[in-house]
């Protein structure tokens, strides 16, 4: 029996993976081609894997859909995971094709050690997601990336940078993206500087995400010979069996039914967001528009809002919402059985990033939901300043 083909998106938080997922999943869902998904959030709140079953292209219910949360998927416990959630997908349905999401702190090397005489499945590519963006702001155009990964080499550390760099090396595809929102020229200084870490792949500019689904199909299969002496030398330098929370990368997560206060919110952005936090990511609520279930999605300085959909709340406060009253009724029962006192409005984000920094930030963030005082206000008809974009993307689906 052939071996099923597997493609795996690796990259540092926020690159653009779970983008360039769902473009692929559109592509070949047009193309009625069978595909087969593993997700892995390294956060219990498993935004990504939400994101991607949102599509309605693939979902557990498909017996196609496997999200692995609340673990990096290259730790012991996470290829443990893996290994599973490989053999149940083969064995409810052989796709043609198999897609494996990481995390953002991911590294490649216990995914070859697990895929190299894997019996069902053969790695074809390894695609690694750098954010240019990222690479500009925090390295210099990556021309600091280079001698802070050697100078960690020496001092027998493990930080960030031997994440980013190692994931270059390892991988068959280089994709650079966000590459819309820099200049040329320091896009061409970007793809220079990485060539010097990993001059045997081809570097591709990814804007918008997009990439052909042909074209990730036609790549040939992964040559593990390649990266037999990377893996030889290090193997001891990044097994630790113990550490499940590699490069001093942790995770937080933060729930309330309140809705964050438009200007506090804005503020704690533009003052507390630091290098450290590398990835926040969740769904929250505005007084003002209050019907509208919003993404939270901030990759390293950047952050975008983006339209979900409506809380059910918010149709049925809605005075057209063509609902009759047998639906009407049904809503209300929904809503009323949910545990917050706004109906399934909510704020869940995850935040990710440098244990010195996430509490910090954390603290602002939860500073940033209304007050009781102010939730009186508001509700008596008050209304708040709102900086933020008043026309905001649409997710698609």
């Amino acid at each position: 029996m052939q071996r099923i083909p597997l493609t795996i998106l690796n990259g540092f938080l926020g690159a653009g993976k779970t983008t360039l997922l769902k473009s692929l999943l559109l592509q070949a869902h047009r193309q009625d081609l069978s595909v087969s998904v593993i997700v892995n959030d390294m956060s219990e709140l498993d935004i990504d894997g939400v994101l991607i079953a949102n599509t309605e292209i693939v979902g557990r219910e498909k017996h196609n859909f496997i999200t692995v949360s609340a673990d990096s998927i290259s730790s012991p416990g996470g290829i443990a995971k893996l290994a599973t959630a490989l053999d149940e997908l083969i064995a409810q349905n052989r796709p043609d094709h198999l897609f494996l999401e990481t995390s953002g702190s991911s590294h490649p090397l216990p995914l070859i050690k697990l895929l190299r005489h894997h019996p069902h499945v053969r790695l074809q590519g390894l695609l690694s997601l750098m954010d240019a963006v990222m690479l500009e702001n925090d390295y210099a155009g990556g021309s600091t990336l280079l001698p802070r990964w050697q100078e960690n080499v020496r001092q027998r550390r493990r930080w960030v940078e031997d994440l980013l760099a190692e994931q270059m090396l390892f991988c068959s595809q280089l994709l650079l993206t966000k590459v819309d929102r820099l200049p040329t020229d320091s896009v061409m200084h970007i793809a220079r500087t990485l060539h010097t870490i990993n001059p045997g792949v081809a570097i591709v500019a990814l804007p918008w995400g997009n990439i052909e689904l042909d074209d990730v199909l036609a790549m040939p299969d992964y040559d593990f010979q390649r990266v037999a002496t990377l893996i030889e030398e290090l193997e001891v330098a990044i097994e630790h069996p113990s550490d499940h929370q590699p490069y001093d990368i942790e995770s937080r997560v933060i729930h309330d039914d309140r809705p964050f206060h438009p200007q506090r919110l804005w503020d704690t952005w533009q003052q507390h967001l630091g290098e450290g936090i590398h990835r926040s990511k969740g769904f929250f609520w505005l007084p003002g528009r209050d019907d509208l279930a919003l993404l939270w999605n901030q990759a390293s300085g950047s952050i975008s809002l983006e339209f979900i959909s409506y809380w059910k709340a918010g149709v049925l406060a809605h005075e057209d919402n063509r609902l009759n009253d047998e639906e009407r009724h049904i809503l209300q029962q929904q809503l009323e059985a949910m545990p917050g006192r706004f109906g399934d409005r909510r704020c869940s984000l995850t935040v990710i990033g440098q244990r010195h920094q996430l509490d910090d930030f954390c603290q602002a963030l939860r500073r940033c939901f209304l007050t009781e005082e102010e939730i009186d206000w508001w509700q008596s008809g008050g209304a708040f300043i709102d900086p933020w974009p008043q026309r905001v993307g649409r997710l698609k689906s």
